[in-house]
């Protein structure tokens, strides 16, 4: 059995629509139980409508709705010539939308979307489209039906730390394979999941990638595929570095960095799952199906010069706290993570001089003001007693990472970096590397991003 997992630019009009099913036809012989996101903008505009019924605003609520509504009619009568299949899918469109109509009144009457009303909301673009593409399938000559992934992956109730029962997932999920390997094809909905009592949750944005993986190693599945609008991982963002090649292969592990650093190929959580039942992620563009792509699996080629990519992450905030009173004074540390932990303030990147006398953090730009005051609090009677100087922060700023798993051991590998943004005259401000040695990451103005990662990628040869 495969997972075939198709993003919302592989479902986002009726000829990418009518080419993913083509790619499904194509592997039938390998069981396939397939994933499908949104149609490419539709949840970003149900969310939307859902502001503008909070806010008051009616006509800018409905008329995004019926956006939506307008661009899934106008695929179902472009897709389907026989009127009995167009009634089939505009009835079962017909009680998708009551629902919709009751969820966005209860907002516009309370004036409030809390994050139950807006994992709910959030849902309605998949449970919209698999219907539609699982009916094309069979149009097709396929068996298949479509399955909403509320009856099959289970989650906790708290939706801000979102947890999967995986051995009861496990248990539900038997119900694709089973349906697979005697000739159907599931069409599940990406990025949606339930509460053992119903109540719908979401994987969070991209979390499409995440139901693919999740469903594909609890039925054990040969091999998770990914369909997106790119060839595979790149060395480098091809909009910064126009001579980026798509790497053949990667380890678990390298795309579990790349990731978490900009690379914007997979949901940083799709990795685990997989690894756990070491089945092997193939990245894949629909647009371009002969491409091979990327194949992440357990282990991976070292690339000659240890490093495979380097990625960035932009619109950063370094927020610095110093202090010659912070010498040998136990927990000072552990104080930071606190007051970013209590305040649900995420840390990017973490560095400690060795004097003691200096901590230096990442964190995103949106939380910038809010690490500033957090610390500020935290530390006041430290503040007052001039054991800490000053509290600081550097706005616009970014990461830039090497990842590579033959960065581990290989001597030099900083200061090549280092020495290629230093003849360009482009100041470190902060340097970190974990003790795994999968990456190495520099802090850097944000301006100057571009043209460190052009530079490391010269350097380092990730062309050739």
């Amino acid at each position: 059995m495969v997972v075939i997992k198709f993003g919302g630019t592989s479902v986002g009009a009726v000829p990418q629509i009518d080419q993913a099913a083509r790619i499904v036809h194509s592997m039938r012989e390998s069981k396939p139980v397939v994933v499908v996101s949104a149609m490419g903008g539709v949840t970003d505009a149900l969310l939307q409508a859902g502001e503008a019924a909070v806010a008051g605003q009616t006509q800018q609520r409905d008329d995004k709705l019926w956006e939506i509504r307008s661009r899934h009619d106008r695929a179902i009568n472009e897709l389907f010539k026989n009127r009995s299949v167009v009634h089939e899918l505009q009835d079962t469109h017909r009680a998708i939308w009551e629902e919709i109509q009751k969820v966005f009144t209860g907002v516009s009457l309370l004036r409030e979307m809390s994050s139950r009303s807006r994992d709910l909301i959030s849902s309605f673009g998949e449970r919209l489209i698999v219907p539609i593409f699982a009916r094309y399938m069979r149009e097709m000559g396929f068996e298949a039906e479509p399955i909403d992934a509320r009856e099959i992956i289970v989650t906790s109730e708290d939706s801000e730390f979102l947890l999967v029962d995986f051995e009861e997932t496990r248990k539900r999920c038997q119900k694709l394979s089973k349906m697979a390997k005697s000739g159907v094809v599931p069409v599940v909905t990406g990025f949606i999941c339930a509460t053992p009592a119903g109540i719908t949750t979401t994987l969070g944005r991209g979390g499409s990638d995440y139901s693919a993986s999740i469903i594909g190693s609890s039925i054990k599945a040969e091999e998770i595929q990914i369909w997106t609008d790119v060839n595979g991982v790149m060395t480098a963002d091809p909009r910064i570095v126009p001579d980026a090649r798509v790497l053949d292969r990667v380890s678990y592990k390298e795309a579990a960095e790349m990731s978490y650093f900009g690379a914007k190929v997979l949901h940083p959580q799709t990795i685990m799952p997989a690894v756990d039942e070491n089945i092997p992620i193939r990245i894949k563009n629909t647009f371009v199906p002969e491409v091979p792509g990327t194949l992440i699996s357990a282990e991976t080629p070292v690339h000659q010069y240890s490093v495979k990519t380097v990625t960035s992450i932009t619109g950063m905030t370094l927020v610095s706290v110093e202090g010659r009173g912070m010498i040998g004074v136990p927990g000072v540390a552990g104080r930071v993570f606190t007051a970013t932990a209590r305040n649900r303030i995420s840390v990017l990147m973490f560095s400690q001089g060795s004097s003691e006398q200096h901590i230096s953090l990442v964190v995103n730009r949106n939380d910038g003001d809010a690490t500033l005051k957090a610390l500020r609090r935290e530390f006041e009677q430290e503040i007052e007693r001039r054991r800490i100087d000053r509290i600081t922060s550097i706005s616009d700023i970014a990461i830039i990472a090497l990842v590579g798993e033959g960065i581990k051991g290989a001597p030099g590998v900083a200061a090549r970096a280092f020495g290629v943004l230093g003849s360009a005259n482009i100041n470190i401000l902060m340097i970190a590397q974990g003790s795994s040695e999968l990456n190495l990451s520099i802090v850097a103005r944000q301006k100057d991003a571009p043209r460190a990662v052009q530079l490391i990628h010269e350097a380092f040869e990730l062309n050739k």
